[in-house]
Parts: C-alpha cells; structure tokens; sequence
C-alpha cells in the first residue's frame, strides 16, 4: 500500500547535512499531512493521547516518521540562508574575478621591467632556438642519412612527414596541459623528451630506431612554442607585450643560423666521425645532430631555475606561491636598478578556487598511492578536453575562426614555398648538369685500362672487351644494352651509376659497390663478385651540396631586418595593420617569383619573401597570446600552431609536386592564401591596450 507522505513530499539534503522538504502538488503552502488526512472530530482522537496535557502530548504523525512543523520550518530557514550565502560567494566570485586581470597588471606595472624579465627572455629564447634548430635537422641531415642507412625514396618522405605530424600532436597536447600542469612544469617535460630522443638519435643505425626516435624528439619539442609565447606573456606588462614577444621571435631565426652554419661546418667533413668496431659507426652527419642538442641543453638547465607563471598559480588557486613569485621578480628587478629598499606592497590576492581543483584535494586524501595518481590524472585530462570544448563558446567562436584562416593561410604559403626554394635551386642545378652529359654510342673500347673517373656520361650500344677499371669513381653514369666481356673492376666507388640491359661476360667485380641493385635486367655469364660492398655507402669524396646549406643561412638571416622593425612598431601602430600589411606586401613578392630564371634570382626573391612575412608571424603570435584567457591561453595557442603544422604538411606535398612542371601554380596558390589571410586578419579585434584576460 503506498504511503501517503511519500507521495507528496520529497525529502532535499543541503551542503550542511539538513533536510529540507516540497511539496509535489496541490495549490497551498501548508504541510502535506494538512491536506492528505480529512478533518476529524474531537471525539475521534486516539486513547493513546486522550487525557494527556497539551505540552506532554505526543505528535500523532511521529509514529509514521513525519517529521514536526517546527523541524520543517527550521530546516526551509536553513535552506535560505543557504542559498543567500551561495548568492554572496557567486557574487564575489564573479566580482574577484573580474578585479584580478587590473590587479594583475597594476602588480606587474609595480614589478617594473628589468633583469628578471631579460633573464627569462634569454632562457625561452633559448627554447624557441631549440625548435628552431630541429626545423631544419631532418631535411640537411637526410642526404647523407638515406646513404648511411639506406633509406628509399618513399621512406624519405615518411621522416619529413612523420616529424612534422609528431610536432603537430605535440603542440596540441602540450598547449592543452600547460593549462593544467603548469607553464614551466610542462616546458621541463618537452625539452627533457626532446633532448634525450634527439640524443638517441644520433646513435641508431636502423632507420626504424631512427624514425621512432626522431617522432618522439619531434613530440616534444613540438609544443615549445605555445609554452613558451604564454609563459613569457605572463611575466610581461600591456606597453611592453608586443614589443618583447616580437624580439623572443628573432631566436627562432637564430635556430636556423646555427643549424644552417653548423651543417655547413661539420656534415662535409668525414674524419669528424669515429666508429666503434664494424657495425657501430658515427658519421659526420650524426656528429651534427649532437651538436644540435646544445641550445635545448642550455635551455633545459635555465628553466630549471625559473620559477612557475604567478597567473598560472592564480588561476590554479595556489595564492602564497605567486605572492612569493610575484615578490621575487619585484626585488630581482628593483635591486638590479639600484634601489633594493622598494618593498613589494602588495599583501592579499584573492581568487576563486573552481570545483575541480576542490574535487582534486579531496581525493588526494583517500584511496591508495595508485588511485591518487588515477584520479588527478583523469580529472586533469577532463579538465583539458572541458577547455578545448570551451573554446566554441559563442564569445570566443568567431574571432577563433579567423585566427584559424589567418594562421592557415600563412602557414600554407611560408611553408609550401618554404619547400619549393630548395627544391627549384636543386631542380634547376639538376637541368644544369642535365645539360652537360656527355652521350658516347655504338664505341668500342678495347684492352684499357680505366685510371680516371667517370662522370655525367650515358653510353649506349658500346663494347668493352679485355678492359680494368681500377681505383676510380663512376658517378652519374649509366651504361645501356652495351657488352662487357673478360673486363676487371677493382677498387670502384660509384654513385647514381646504373649497368640496364647489359650482357656481362667472364668479368671480375674486386672490392666494388657495384652490386644486384645497380644491374637492371642484365644478362651475366661467367661472372664473379668478390669483396663486394654491399648496401649503402655514403661517398665523402663526393663533393658536397653546401648550396642548400647556403639558402637556408640566407633566408634565415634575411628575416632579422623584418624582426627588428615589427618589434619597434608592433605597440606602435598596432597588431593588426602589422599582421594585414605583411601578408598583403608578401603575396606582392610572391609575383617577384615569376621572375626566377636562375638560381641566384630564386634566392634573392627566397630572403625578401621571408624578410617581408616575418612581421606578419611576429604579429600573429602575440595577438594569440593576448585574445584569450589564462586558463585557455596554451591550449587555444597549442591549437593554433597545431593548424599551422597540418598546414605545413599539406603545403609541402602540393608545392613539391610541380616542381619542374611549371611554377606558375604554386605562385598563384601562395598569393592567394596570402591575399585571403591578410584581408580575414584586418577583422579580428586589436589587443594592443587589452588587459590580459
């Protein structure tokens, strides 16, 4: 039989551990035992109560475990008061939190500007330097890599690709945990990751360590850049944001001068290198990965003593320890200009702790070491997939759609033409060198001896009869349906030489490389192979392509005039004009590429492209950092420079393919992204006077 009392009240518990009771129907605000029971007469009452005093008299619903109108009535006052209180704490709440980015600033603007922020600068500086550094290992390291290792064409193109979406994916994780984690916590993590797989290597002699290693180098080093831009903001008051994020971007260029310089030094050089028995062997080009590691060393050793982002700990709740950061760059800065008597003023800042880090600490306390660790972990990884999903909130969803296109478009063409400079300079040295081949038909060599090199030359028909070909290098040779009978090959080194439909009869190959891969449908008779090299063999007397090495050093050289000047201007005339200008007069230069006929115009039109679309870059990333708040600042930015890494790997397939085809589509493609770009940026909003949010 149902109750009568479950059926209309429903017991609520509060915070505090009281309940409170509602009705489920009926029009009035009386207790439900009112309305449920009919009226009864006086002499209906029970013998039970007949007789007893008013004050003594038990309350008939108490047997059916009613509760009393006065607990009720207390228990609905507490409810109330309780809904005031949490009124008041959302209100102050909601009051502290928009205090805090003014408190912020004016603490900063107290904090002033000196050694502290210098010393931080040159330590992410650093970082960025790093990643610099890595953009440009794998393409000079690979020509000498895929002859050491042996690496196809196909398997060539999975290094360059599967570096690029291992950076890609690192920029995203590690945006979305800097949120979480922590600025410098994480910035430990990627360098640590990037210096122990880079160093590693150095060392593999597979290429399948080789690749594994490079990936996980190219996941940690990967979200340096979100890291770093958003660690350093929080450290920069408003009029000097723009000025200084512009002048920590000059170490990405230097990245690319010490890479390009040390290639250029160390790769050409083979007794650099050492070997530890047969199997074990470290060439040149290894030796440069090592030296490689040197910036992300330096600057692993300088965040270490670097204290965590005072925002961060705000933001997090932690309030005594970014008093004391915010203590420690006041008295670092004021004692480095002379007056160390200035005391930090500052005594109480208040901000709100959110449910989660609440949930956080109370879980810490229960369950075991392992069920601790699960639950943060989990809740952290909650925590950032609620941030990434917070970024579509209608407030922050359109400007982020145009961040998205304007950092695509720039990404698409910085990089897609990025590819297409080193890959047209090689193209036309190739057709150079195409063109002086020397074609030798139907000749017929007899009993000589060979004692000179062989280069660039195509032999067709030909007869070599009672031949040796000793101590000499083939390079770029391919002999064609011609004969070679009781010939002798001893102490032959070749390169890019190929034997097709040849007939090969009573010869002797003595200590060569001339192996099964470089015969094509040859018939052999009688033929004999001994002390053959096998595989693949870097050739160090070749010589060296340091062109390449050259444009690289030029380009990034030739964007320090365009850092110089957006740093000056950037708090000047404003992000945004900065940002539009650069990508407007950069799609203009791209026109000067129609120009290229030789290989000295490609890279004069390579270093102003790069020297005008690096303000665009500075502008970019430091309205990145300012549009959004400090609890979505890495993870919007790690989404950001993700987009610009899938952009980066999309332009580098399409520019690639038309190369020697025609350049007249890889030109109109860049133009547009750029035109397209600039215009989309001239509508986001201008951060130059914005307090950080």
């Amino acid at each position: 039989m149902d109750d009568p009392y479950h059926n209309n009240v429903n017991p609520q518990v509060t915070e505090g551990g009281e309940y409170t009771y509602t009705q489920d129907g009926g029009g009035h605000d009386g207790y439900p035992y009112q309305t449920d029971y009919p009226p009864q007469d006086e002499d209906a009452r029970s013998d039970a109560t007949e007789g007893a005093d008013d004050d003594d008299q038990m309350y008939e619903g108490e047997y059916q475990g009613i509760p009393h109108p006065d607990e009720i009535k207390e228990a609905r006052r507490a409810a109330r008061m309780e809904a005031r209180r949490k009124a008041r704490m959302a209100a102050q709440q909601e009051e502290e939190e928009e205090n805090l980015p003014e408190q912020y600033e004016a603490i900063m603007e107290d904090c002033g500007h000196g050694r502290f922020q210098w010393t931080l600068f040159f330590v992410l500086g650093l970082a960025l330097m790093a990643d610099g550094v890595d953009g440009f290992v794998v393409g000079f390291v690979l020509p000498s890599a895929e002859k050491d290792m042996c690496i196809s064409n196909s398997d060539k193109g999975l290094l360059g690709l599967l570096v690029y979406v291992a950076m890609m994916v690192g920029a995203l994780v590690w945006g979305g945990l800097c949120d979480k984690m922590g600025r410098r916590k994480c910035l430990i993590y990627v360098l640590t990751i990037d210096l122990v797989f880079s160093f590693l290597s150095c060392f593999a002699q597979g290429y399948g360590f080789f690749l594994f290693f490079r990936f996980c180098s190219g996941f940690g080093i990967g979200g340096a850049i979100p890291i770093v831009y958003t660690y350093f903001t929080e450290f920069l008051q408003m009029d000097k944001r723009g000025e200084h994020l512009s002048w920590l971007c000059m170490f990405w260029m230097l990245g690319g001068l010490y890479a390009s310089f040390t290639a250029w030094g160390i790769i050409p050089h083979y007794g650099w290198g050492f070997a530890i028995g047969t199997e074990f062997q470290i060439h040149s080009w290894r030796l440069f990965i090592l030296v490689c590691l040197f910036p992300v060393l330096a600057a692993l050793v300088g965040v270490i003593f670097m204290p965590e982002s005072p925002r961060f700990l705000l933001e997090s709740a932690r309030h005594d320890e970014a008093w004391m950061v915010l203590r420690q760059v006041h008295d670092t800065n004021w004692k480095a200009k002379g007056e160390p008597e200035r005391v930090f003023t500052v005594t109480n800042i208040k901000t709100p702790q959110t449910q989660e880090d609440e949930f956080i600490e109370i879980q810490s306390d229960t369950g075991t070491a392992f069920q601790r660790w699960t639950v943060r972990h989990v809740t952290m990884l909650q925590q950032v997939m609620a941030n990434i999903m917070s970024l579509s909130a209608p407030e922050l969803r359109l400007q982020g759609l145009f961040l998205v296109i304007v950092w695509f478009c720039l990404a698409f063409s910085y990089h897609g033409l990025g590819v297409w400079f080193p890959d047209m300079i090689k193209y036309m040295q190739y057709e150079e060198y195409e063109s002086k081949v020397r074609v030798f038909h139907r000749e017929r060599v007899e009993r000589f001896h060979f004692n000179f090199s062989l280069v660039n030359q195509i032999h067709r028909e030909g007869e070599y009869i009672h031949d040796k070909f000793a101590n000499i290098e083939i390079k770029s040779v391919k002999f064609e349906d011609s004969l070679f009978e009781n010939c002798y090959f001893e102490d032959v080194k070749s390169t890019n030489t190929f034997f097709e439909n040849c007939t090969i009869k009573n010869t002797v190959f003595y200590n060569t490389d001339l192996w099964q891969e470089k015969f094509k449908d040859c018939r052999m008779e009688n033929t004999t192979f001994l002390h053959p090299k096998k595989g693949c063999h870097l050739n160090f007397q070749e010589e060296n392509d340091i062109v390449i090495y050259m444009v690289s050093f030029l380009g990034s050289l030739a964007v320090l005039p365009g850092n110089i000047i957006s740093a000056l201007f950037m708090d000047k005339i404003g992000r945004i004009r900065i940002i539009g200008g650069s990508m407007l007069a950069s799609s203009a230069c791209t026109f000067l590429l129609l120009l290229s006929f030789s290989q000295g115009a490609v890279i004069c039109w390579q270093c102003l492209f790069y020297g005008v679309s690096v303000a665009a870059w500075n502008g970019l990333e430091v309205i990145s950092v300012e549009l959004y708040p400090s609890a979505k600042r890495g993870t919007a930015f790690g989404i950001l420079n993700g987009i610009c890494k899938f952009a980066a790997i999309i332009a580098s397939f399409i520019f690639a393919a038309f190369i020697g085809i025609t350049k007249i589509i890889p030109i109109f493609l860049a133009f547009g992204a750029l035109v397209c770009g600039g215009l989309v940026a001239l509508k986001l909003p201008e951060t130059r006077e914005k307090i950080l949010s």
